[in-house]
């Protein structure tokens, strides 16, 4: 009994094209730094959430910050990773 080879191609097809689009990405992705400055901002951070309203002359600005820390544990004693998420956000909004 032959092999029937095009479902399998198209299936290889499919695959392969993803990995060539995910690969086109990872080269195009400028490498990230870390600033320290932005480091302790986030560290700095209260948790929870928090936001501010901010009116100058010609524009107005709202920023906000969400903060969650969190110890998940495998066990009572057992192995365990925090989780330290934070997100900072500027909206501005500005008559032209």
């Amino acid at each position: 009994m032959a092999l029937p080879l095009a479902p399998i191609a198209v299936v290889a097809l499919r695959y392969g094209a993803v990995a060539l689009t995910t690969y086109a990405i990872a080269r195009s992705v400028e490498r990230g730094r870390r600033d320290q400055r932005h480091e302790d901002a986030l560290d700095e951070a209260p948790e929870g959430l928090t936001a501010r309203r901010e009116k100058t002359d010609d524009s107005e600005q709202v920023n906000a910050t969400a903060r969650m820390r969190r110890v998940i544990r495998l066990g009572e004693n057992g192995p365990g990773v925090e989780i330290d998420a934070v997100g900072l956000t500027r909206i501005r909004f500005r008559k032209v």
